[in-house]
């Protein structure tokens, strides 16, 4: 159920099998740190963090089966039983008759946008995540963010603030010369926009649209449970249907997609592509054993996708699911009660800081979200990332009215299955002891920039010798 004020906290709905230890750095050690990193905190070292938010990609705990399913792992190098049963639980969740494993996500992006982008063809997207733009760019084409314009207004309640401006699209589509689109995407959940759902009303008519213009839809699924999920809350109509009923109407839309099993596939490791194209796919194949391997393992060891298997059936849980969304909403009850701003709604795999609203006496050129996020690994060891415009500096494209400047958000994406309760609300409690002193933060300057995805590698300096 959604957690409502003064309620209690979400319980977990499993038991602790295995523990880890975690790191306590101390105020002097995660000073020398964030100088060794260049105020980047993914030059962080895992054992100088204590609570880790950076990113909820294969950062989740498997579960005693997954664990069960590594140890029938047939490591024959063609034609292993684990890919059969892979591939079987694939079609079954989606649909989709042509799938090739990769190791992740990115390697799916890959095969699809190296295989039909060019230069000078068009990408829309509700919004385009790093790797996917990366991908899109690194291949000729121009990334366009078609969102709707409520995706862009922190504080605004709209329940599908991942949807896609249908108006825009069509006169995209429209627009541009034939052939110049080569798919359309679409994210769900919208991770660059806050984790926000995409709803099946919107997905119908996005599919419409490409239909009529003879452009195959393809999604990013990678949350497609959590999507899923808040379809079955929010939409009129769906509240009796299950995860699996919903998630086959969605993909009975779509041509294809590419998925990050290290999501809602629930392993550490994994993801594929999926198609209704054969000619696609023998394209794809080709490529996937040039650069991945052999078809039936696609780069990984053959027991990760009996684990992946495993988990893509786990993630359709409903009590899982209500626990996953439930924990990003008890940090956002927790962090309202003290005032600290969020983009509204809560998302479904995190929450997202609204970095102008923290930090209003920093100007863009600032760097206010880097600097926030360095605050607050400085405070309690809390490790978090921008979603603004050093992941995404290039602002807006000037060939296009539809793209807009990027969000200023700080991510605190929470790992599936590992933190508790209580290591939430410390999380909030440092978040709210930074908010305290908001005032007295300054900002940061980079002081080196990589040509491609800045964020992952770039160095960062304190203005004026502060930060």
């Amino acid at each position: 159920m959604p957690h409502t004020p003064g309620a209690m906290p979400p319980i977990e709905p499993y038991r602790v099998k295995v523990v880890e230890s975690i790191p306590d750095p101390t105020p002097e050690e995660r000073e020398a740190a964030l100088v060794r990193a260049g105020y980047n905190l993914f030059n962080l070292r895992s054992g100088e963090v204590r609570i880790d938010l950076l990113t909820d990609s294969g950062t989740g705990a498997m579960s005693d089966r997954q664990w069960a399913a590594l140890m029938v792992g047939d490591e024959s190098y063609a034609g292993s039983r684990n890919f059969f049963a892979f591939e079987e639980t694939v079609r079954e969740i989606t649909g989709f008759p042509h799938i090739l494993p990769t190791h992740q996500g990115r390697a799916a992006e890959n095969l699809l946008f190296s295989a039909l982008c060019r230069p000078g063809t068009v990408v829309p997207n509700n919004m385009h995540f790093d790797t996917t733009r990366a991908h899109v760019m690194h291949n000729g084409s121009r990334a366009v963010n078609l969102a709707i314009p409520e995706a862009y207004r922190t504080q605004d309640p709209h329940p599908f603030k991942g949807n896609m401006d249908v108006a825009a699209l069509e006169e995209l589509l429209a627009r541009e010369p034939s052939g110049t689109v080569p798919l359309v995407l679409m994210t769900i959940t919208n991770n660059t926009g806050g984790g926000q759902p995409v709803s099946l009303a919107n997905l119908r008519e996005v599919s419409g649209v490409a239909r009529r213009h003879s452009v195959p839809l393809y999604l990013d699924m990678c949350r497609w449970a959590e999507n899923a999920f808040f379809i079955r809350e929010r939409e009129p109509g769906m509240s009796g249907r299950s995860v699996a009923e919903i998630g086959r109407e969605i993909f009975s839309l779509a041509e294809g997609a590419t998925m990050s099993a290290k999501k809602d596939g629930l392993v550490n490791i994994g993801g594929f592509v999926a198609t209704r194209n054969p000619e696609l796919f023998d394209r794809m194949r080709e490529t996937l054993i040039l650069f991945e391997g052999f078809p039936t393992y696609g780069g990984l060891a053959r027991r990760d996708l009996e684990a992946v298997a495993v988990g893509l059936r786990e993630a359709m849980d409903l009590s899982y699911l209500q626990h996953r969304v439930g924990q990003v909403r008890y940090l956002a009850e927790l962090l309202d009660a003290r005032g600290v701003p969020f983009l509204r709604p809560p998302g479904g795999h995190g929450l997202y800081l609204d970095v102008h609203r923290f930090l209003p006496h920093l100007p863009a050129e600032s760097l206010p979200g880097q600097a926030l996020v360095v605050e607050l690994y400085r405070e309690g060891a809390v490790r978090t990332v921008e979603i603004g415009s050093i992941m995404f500096g290039d602002g807006p494209d000037p060939a296009t009215s539809s793209d807009r400047p990027p969000l200023e958000l700080v991510r605190l994406a929470i790992p599936r299955r590992v933190y508790s309760s209580s290591q939430l609300a410390y999380v909030a409690e440092v978040v709210s002891r930074v908010f305290e002193r908001r005032g007295q933060i300054r900002g940061f300057r980079m002081v080196h920039r990589p040509e491609r995805l800045p964020h992952f590698t770039a160095r960062f300096a304190p203005i004026d010798g502060f930060g």
